[in-house]
């Protein structure tokens, strides 16, 4: 294995509960009187993109909803959840970056997520891990199409010159899974609070908790 290529924000710290709560307060500050619960939430995870969830709902509820504009008050309040937040980082992450970077294997974060909230994660966690010490980090800013469109982990690899072959990509949602796969990666699902209940079948593998010797096994060179 060369390089691990953690996908989603929330394959680093689960932030799932937080975006939840982000939709619910946009919305209210929005004059909607939609409250997503977590059974329901987890549903729509199945597909990608939180701008589309909400057109989508409000196609199905006959609302007239401007998603754009309820999609960037959920960024900005997401952002502010998470600068107040007391986040840890998920079980073994921390571990298999350090063990990955001593072992001379290149680590970045692939992500169609907003830079904005890529930054904010950074600080958040700042204090176990520094995104300034990754190989790369890839947000929505720097591809055309968006999981789980295969184009964010094309571009990584061109980016880090590595083959798909001898990366693995980590997983916490079907659209990731669904991306990592379309560019000819090995993936390990690593779901989150919300995606558990998934059935992650595109998945190489999937795990609760990441340990470097075992992501070595799922490259397809090794």
């Amino acid at each position: 294995m060369t390089a691990i290529l953690f996908g989603s924000i929330s394959t680093i710290a689960d932030t799932s509960e937080l975006q939840r709560e982000a939709f619910n307060r946009a919305f209210a500050s929005h004059g909607l009187d939609w409250q997503w619960g977590q059974e329901e939430y987890a549903e729509m995870l199945a597909t990608s993109g939180g701008r589309d969830r909400i057109a989508e709902h409000a196609r199905s509820t006959g609302a007239d909803v401007d998603a754009d504009a309820v999609h960037q008050t959920k960024s900005e309040i997401f952002q502010q959840l998470l600068g107040e937040a007391d986040l840890t980082p998920r079980d073994g992450v921390v571990e298999t970056i350090t063990a990955a970077r001593e072992a001379g294997h290149k680590v970045a974060l692939v992500t169609t997520t907003s830079r904005e909230n890529v930054m904010a994660l950074g600080r958040a966690v700042a204090d176990r891990i520094s995104f300034d010490d990754l190989d790369l980090v890839v947000d929505r800013t720097q591809v055309e199409q968006p999981k789980p469109d295969g184009e964010a982990y094309t571009f990584a690899l061109a980016a880090l010159g590595e083959p798909a072959g001898s990366c693995v990509a980590v997983e916490d949602n079907l659209g990731g899974v669904e991306a990592a796969a379309r560019a000819g990666l090995s993936v390990v699902a690593f779901p989150n609070a919300n995606t558990a209940g998934h059935d992650f079948e595109r998945a190489t593998a999937r795990r609760d908790r990441l340990e470097l010797t075992d992501l070595q096994s799922f490259t397809q060179t090794a």
